[in-house]
C-alpha cells in the first residue's frame, strides 16, 4: 500500500488496447493526513431519480438546481466512494461499496475486489473494516464470495450498536425510496449479519479504531449512521458517509429519500458542514463526485464546496 499511496493518480495506458487492465480514468486518489495514508477509491456510480435527492423541495426549485448543475432532469449518476486508511500497523476499509450481486447497477460494485486489487492491496492485509451504516451500497462489497473468502478470519468489523439493533427490525415509515429498495436493503443487511456477526465489534457513540482514526455516531440518515475522523499532527480529514449529498451545499435543508429521520439528518448535515468550514479540514463523502476531496466554506445561509487541487 505504501508504494500505491506514493502516487496520487494511475498511469494513463500507452494505447487504448491496454484499457482492459489499466483504466483510462483514475479510480483512486491518495493523500496524506499527517502520518496517516488515505486512499479514496471509486466504487462506480448508481443512477437515481432526482426526486430522491430532494423529497421536500419544490419541484420547480429542484428542476432549476439540477439544470444549473447540468444534471437530470429526471435522474442522475450518484457517485460511490470508499476509503482505505493506513495508520501504524493497521489497514482499514471504511465501507465496502455495493458489490456485484445487484444486476440493475452494472456501473457500480467495482470495489473492493477489482479496484482494491488494482491498487495493489491484498484483501487479506485488511485488519479492520468500519461500516458507516448498513445500507447495501456500504456493505454489499463484503458479500461478494471472492471477498468473503480472501478476508482475514481475524478482521475486525466496526459498526455502531444502534445500527445493528435497527436492522433487526428496520422501520422505513419516514423514508421515500424507490419501491423495490427497502426489501433489498432488509435482505442485504440480514445477509451481512449472517456472515459477519461473529466478527463485529460494536460501539455506542465513539470508538478509536486505529491511532488517529475515530468513528463517531451521528444518527439521522440511519439510527447508527457514523462518520470517520482522521487526525494526525495538525491535519484533519472527515469522511461524512451519507450525511450529505451534492445538493447539500446549496440546500442543506433538502431531505433525502434514504434518510430514516429526515429532520435529524438535516441537523447532522448542517453541524458537520459548519464544523468543516470552521476547521478548514479535508472533507470526503460517499456520494460526492470522485475523488470527493475538498473543503467546505460558508456561503451566506448555505455552504460552498471547494474541490481540492489534484496533487500528482
Amino acid at each position: 500500500m505504501t508504494t500505491v499511496l506514493q502516487h496520487t493518480a494511475q498511469k494513463t495506458p500507452k494505447n487504448l488496447s491496454q484499457s482492459a487492465t489499466e483504466e483510462l480514468v483514475p479510480s483512486r486518489y491518495a493523500l496524506k493526513v499527517g502520518d496517516i495514508d488515505v486512499l479514496v477509491v471509486s466504487d462506480g456510480v448508481l443512477p437515481l431519480p432526482t426526486s430522491t435527492m430532494s423529497t421536500n423541495a419544490d419541484p420547480a426549485a429542484r428542476a432549476a438546481w439540477f439544470k444549473d448543475m447540468y444534471l437530470g432532469p429526471d435522474a442522475f449518476d450518484w457517485a460511490l466512494n470508499v476509503l482505505v486508511v493506513r495508520s501504524g500497523e493497521q489497514t482499514l476499509l471504511v465501507d465496502a461499496g455495493l458489490g456485484g450481486q445487484f444486476p440493475g447497477f452494472p456501473r457500480a460494485g467495482q470495489f473492493p475486489r477489482r479496484r482494491l486489487e488494482a491498487a495493489g492491496i491484498e484483501l487479506s492485509s485488511i485488519t479492520d473494516v468500519v461500516i458507516t451504516h448498513m445500507h447495501m451500497d456500504h456493505i454489499g462489497g463484503l458479500l461478494v464470495e471472492d471477498v468473503k473468502n480472501r478476508l482475514s478470519p481475524d478482521v475486525r468489523i466496526h459498526v455502531c450498536a444502534s445500527e445493528v439493533a435497527f436492522w433487526a427490525a428496520p422501520d422505513f415509515s419516514r423514508t421515500d425510496m424507490p419501491a423495490p429498495v427497502p426489501e433489498v436493503l432488509r435482505t442485504t443487511a440480514r445477509q451481512f449479519m449472517d456472515v459477519y456477526r461473529d466478527r463485529l465489534q460494536t460501539f455506542e457513540q465513539e470508538h478509536e479504531v486505529a491511532p488517529g482514526v475515530v468513528v463517531k455516531r451521528t444518527g439521522g440518515h440511519t439510527p447508527g449512521h457514523s462518520v470517520v475522523y482522521v487526525r494526525s499532527g495538525n491535519e484533519k480529514l472527515t469522511f461524512a458517509g451519507d450525511a450529505l449529498f451534492p445538493v447539500a451545499f446549496d440546500h442543506p435543508d433538502w431531505q433525502n429519500g434514504f434518510e430514516h429521520d429526515p429532520e435529524e439528518a438535516v441537523r447532522v448535515r448542517v453541524r458537520l458542514l459548519q464544523e468543516a468550514a470552521a476547521s478548514g479540514e479535508w472533507f470526503v463523502a460517499t456520494h460526492l463526485s470522485f475523488p470527493s476531496v475538498g473543503r467546505v466554506a460558508v456561503d451566506g445561509d448555505a455552504f460552498r464546496w471547494v474541490a481540492g487541487s489534484w496533487d500528482y
